[in-house]
């Protein structure tokens, strides 16, 4: 008995939660638009209706670009030279590596020291790009000229360190860069080595810690070497390191005198980059015309381009918005898709896009309101409401990336009449400043968020608001009911 009573209830529990399940699926099969539990579109009671938007491309002035780098920062060093889409990339690097501590000095004097080798050494992060395309990096020493001072955060977009003596080169490949490299005293892999001219080494070796040494102090060695300057000649990516990892560092193989008897072994020093090294990312985009022709021309825009810091974005005016009557949102999304290019495979999405709005009664950008909410750790990001892409096929079976932005707080505002119809920007900066806050009734404060982990890497073309032919067009999709 007590066995069939245990059955029967079993079998309940299980039926009940298939109807759940089955209930919940059904709900959001019918609206589509994720995993909310929202009332199905039955055109009696919930309605669906898709409101049509107006594109319009623009790309960031470099000379405003306020984005700057402190030494914890991923830094980029490369060239993108055939991006169909985009256009080119050059990133530049400059740095310093010197000793930990002053007064310095080596085992012997300089006349007894000799040169084996000198080679920098970089800690590998990630490539962004073409891996298989070979890459070219000059290695230069920054002029005396240059004023590069550790305490300071320079500009990523407007920088102006010059540097002419070339002190080594080396053309790899970045596929490679993640094997193990054998050095003495120093086997290890995600790390590229670069040889330098020996004489930069006996340089090195021939400073002293005297009252006019370059190793008294760090003042006195920035007077002597003003740190390095690196470029790409060649390649299709852009290379992301670590200068404060372990591995980066300027390795001085040498061997010194000992009874007046050269030293068979060979021996190291390693300079590091320290709390008191300078260093700074020059990033240069050049756009094709097709970039740059539609971001100048005030017609709407079919086709959206979007890249990364230092990129470009899209404003979108939604004007039907305006003239929709009162009604209860359950849900309003403005839905993004990508448009699938061969090219998309090397040159990857952003990590994340981020949509806020225009407000001219404050001529700033501020968050959207209501939506743009707080994560569980308290920080603004744009995850959260739509800011990380979704997989998905388009007609032809491509893989691409949409994305979603749940808006359904900021529309059920605009049909109650208790807020205005902004114009909306994306993009996918590395950072944006914003005002967080509801207008006329929570004081406005500006705030830094994050939308993206590094500058440089991630780039995607959306299909625009026209035409309205396109069923993969940008648009805002509304389900509600009627009041």
């Amino acid at each position: 008995m007590k066995n069939r009573q245990f059955a029967l209830l079993l079998f309940i529990s299980i039926t009940g939660l298939m109807i759940v399940f089955s209930a919940c699926r059904k709900i959001n099969e019918a609206t589509d638009l994720g995993d909310d539990l929202i009332p199905v579109v039955d055109n009696i009671h919930t309605f669906d209706t898709t409101i049509t938007v107006e594109t319009y491309n623009g790309i960031f002035d470099p000379l405003l670009d306020s984005t700057r780098f402190n030494e914890l920062s991923t830094y980029f060093l490369g060239k993108i030279s055939n991006d169909p889409i985009f256009g080119t990339t050059d990133a530049k690097l400059f740095f310093e590596l010197k000793p930990n501590f002053y007064k310095y000095s080596f085992e012997n004097k300089s006349d007894s020291l000799h040169i084996d080798s000198v080679v920098l050494v970089l800690e590998y992060n990630s490539t962004y790009g073409d891996t298989n395309a070979a890459q070219t990096v000059n290695v230069y020493e920054v002029d005396q000229a240059t004023n590069f001072k550790y305490d300071s955060n320079y500009l990523i977009t407007n920088n102006t360190f010059t540097y002419s003596n070339l002190l080594g080169s080396k053309t790899f490949f970045p596929r490679d860069l993640d094997d193990t490299t054998a050095a003495p005293q120093d086997t290890t892999n995600n790390v590229l080595r670069i040889r330098l001219d020996p004489n930069f080494g006996h340089r090195l070796l021939n400073y002293d810690s005297s009252a006019t040494g370059a190793y008294l102090s760090d003042s006195a060695f920035q007077t002597k070497f003003n740190g390095f300057a690196l470029e790409a000649t060649a390649g299709n990516a852009i290379i992301a390191y670590n200068l404060s990892g372990a591995k980066t560092k300027l390795a001085i193989y040498y061997r010194y005198d000992k009874n007046n008897v050269l030293n068979a072994d060979t021996t190291f020093k390693y300079f590091n980059f320290t709390l008191f090294s300078a260093s700074a990312n020059l990033v240069t985009r050049t756009h094709p015309t097709t970039i740059t022709s539609s971001a100048s021309n005030p017609s709407q825009d079919d086709i959206v381009y979007i890249q990364n810091t230092p990129g470009t974005y899209a404003t979108i005016k939604i004007p039907g918005l305006a003239a929709l009557s009162n009604r209860v949102v359950h849900r309003a999304e403005l839905i993004m898709e990508q448009v699938y290019d061969p090219s998309d495979d090397i040159f990857t999405v952003p990590t994340s896009l981020m949509l806020d709005a225009w407000d001219p009664t404050i001529s700033k950008y501020r968050t959207i309101p209501y939506d743009m909410q707080p994560d569980g750790q308290g920080s603004l990001t744009p995850y959260y409401f739509g800011g990380l892409p979704l997989s998905a096929v388009d007609g032809s079976g491509k893989p691409i990336k949409t994305w979603k932005f749940n808006i359904s707080r900021y529309v059920q505002h605009v049909v109650n009449q208790t807020l205005p119809v902004y114009d909306l920007r994306v993009s996918s900066p590395f950072f944006v400043i914003d005002q967080y806050g509801i207008p006329g009734k929570m004081t406005d404060a500006t705030v830094t968020i994050g939308v993206n982990p590094t500058i440089a890497r991630g780039r995607v073309r959306l299909y625009g608001g026209s035409p309205v032919t396109n069923t993969r067009r940008m648009r805002l999709r509304i389900i509600y009911s009627k009041i």
